[in-house]
C-alpha cells in the first residue's frame, strides 16, 4: 500500500527478496522430495540445503531440524509429543503453548515480565511425574528476553524437559541451542523474512517428541505429510540472513528514539517491560486514557499499522494475558499497543508513527485534563 507504514513485524515481517527468490525457484520445480528419481532427488537436495541453513542459525545439527506447518504446530508438537503429564509454562507464553496441553501449570512472572525462577524451583520441587517446562526466549508483546539458560539449569536438576519458543528471537538476538540447554526449540519462517506456513521444531535425542501427524515417513517419521518445498526453500534463505543479525543494531536505535519521543510527549505514557532485557525491535507502549482499539483504528486511518498485542486472536482486540501476568491494572493495559519494527523500517516510518501518536494523544484531551487544577 502506497505511503503506508508497517510497524507490526512481530505478527509477520515482509518476505526478504532472497527468500522470495528461493521460494519462486522451488515452485518452478517438479518433484516430491520423497521420490527416488532425479526430480525427487533435486527437490530433496533443496530441502536438505534449507535444513542445514536453519540448523546453522541456532547451532544445532541438521538431523535435529523437523519442518512443520508453522510455529504453532511446532509448539504443539513439542508440548503434546513429549507425553509428559505435568506441563509448566510461563504465564506470558504465546497462546499456541498455553493451549497446547489439556492443562498447564502457570509459572508466574514479575512486574517486568521476567519469569520467577524461585517459583519455578518450588513448583518443580513438588513430588510428581517428570515435567515439561516451556519458556519462550522473547515475548511477542513486550520483547522481554527470558533467562532460558537458567530455566534449563533448574529444570534439569528436577529431571524436566525444556522447550523454548524462540519464534520472536531469531534474527534479533544470537541463538545457540547448546548453550541454552533446551531440549526443543521452535522457529517460524514468516517472523524472520521467510514465507508463511513453515516452521521448525529443533530437537535433541533426549527431547525428541512423538509425532502428532502420522502417515508417511517424512521428516524421519517425526511429522508426516509432503514437505512444503517453496516454504522450506524460502525459510532456508531467510535463516541464512537472520544468522548475521543484519538489522539488529539499527532497529534498536530506531526503537529507542521512538520510545523516548513518545514518553516525552505525554505524561503517564509507559513502556511495559522497559526495565528488563529486551530485543531491540519491540515496544509495548501505553497511551493514557485512550483505548488500544481506538489507537489501532486511528493509526490505521493515518496509514500506520500497529497491533494491540498478539496477532493470534482472530482479529479481536482483547485483554492481554501478558500484561495481566505482569500485574498491570486493567485501565493501563487497556491503553497499550504493540509497535514492532523490522528490516524494512526507516527513520521516516518512526517519525510518522510518533507524529500520529502525539496527534491522537492531543486530540484525546487527556493531557489537558491531567494538567487542569483541582476544583
Amino acid at each position: 500500500m502506497e505511503n503506508a507504514v508497517y510497524l507490526d513485524h512481530n505478527a509477520t515481517t515482509p518476505v526478504r527478496p532472497e527468500a522470495a527468490e528461493a521460494a519462486a525457484a522451488a515452485l518452478a520445480l517438479t518433484g516430491n522430495p520423497s521420490s527416488v528419481h532425479r526430480f525427487g532427488r533435486v527437490a530433496r537436495r533443496l530441502v536438505e540445503d534449507a535444513r542445514e541453513r536453519v540448523a546453522l542459525l541456532v547451532g544445532s545439527a541438521p538431523a535435529d531440524v523437523v519442518f512443520t506447518g508453522g510455529g504453532s504446530e511446532a509448539n504443539s508438537l513439542a508440548v503434546r509429543g513429549t507425553n509428559r503429564r505435568r506441563v509448566l509454562v510461563s504465564a506470558v507464553e504465546h497462546v499456541s503453548v498455553l493451549s497446547a496441553a489439556d492443562s498447564v501449570e502457570l509459572i508466574p512472572v514479575d512486574r517486568s515480565g521476567l519469569i520467577d525462577l524461585d517459583a519455578l524451583e518450588e513448583m518443580l520441587g513438588v513430588d510428581g511425574p517428570p515435567a515439561l517446562v516451556s519458556v519462550m526466549m522473547v515475548n511477542n508483546e513486550t520483547g522481554v528476553i527470558q533467562p532460558v539458560g537458567t530455566v534449563a539449569d533448574i529444570a534439569r536438576k528436577h529431571g524436566a524437559l525444556v522447550h523454548c519458543d524462540a519464534v520472536q528471537a531469531a534474527g534479533k538476538v544470537s541463538i545457540e541451542m547448546p548453550s541454552l540447554g533446551a531440549h526443543m526449540l521452535t522457529l517460524s519462517a514468516h517472523k524472520l523474512g521467510g514465507p508463511s506456513g513453515c516452521g521448525v521444531l529443533i530437537t535433541t535425542p533426549e527431547g525428541a517428541p512423538q509425532p502428532q501427524i502420522r502417515g508417511g515417513g517424512q521428516e524421519r517419521g517425526r511429522r508426516a505429510g509432503s514437505e512444503n518445498l517453496a516454504g522450506i526453500a524460502g525459510f532456508g534463505a531467510a535463516a541464512e540472513i537472520a544468522a548475521t543479525l543484519p538489522d539488529a543494531e539499527r532497529i534498536g536505535g530506531l526503537r529507542d528514539d521512538m520510545e523516548r519521543m513518545v514518553c516525552e510527549s505525554a505524561t503517564g505514557a509507559t513502556v511495559f517491560g522497559s526495565d528488563a532485557p529486551r530485543v531491540g525491535n519491540t515496544s509495548c507502549v501505553m497511551m493514557p486514557g485512550v483505548a488500544s482499539e481506538t489507537q489501532v483504528i486511528a493509526l490505521d486511518l493515518a496509514g500506520i499499522a500497529v497491533s494491540a498485542g498478539s496477532a493470534c486472536s482472530s482479529g479481536k482486540v482483547t485483554r492481554s494475558h501478558v500484561l495481566k501476568a505482569m500485574g498491570v491494572d486493567d485501565e493501563a493495559a487497556s491503553g497499550a499497543i504493540r509497535v514492532s519494527l523490522g528490516w524494512t523500517t526507516t527513520g521516516r516510518d518512526v517519525m510518522r508513527f510518533v507524529d500520529a501518536w502525539k496527534s491522537l494523544h492531543a486530540r484525546s484531551g487527556v493531557s489537558h485534563m491531567a494538567e487542569a487544577p483541582a476544583a
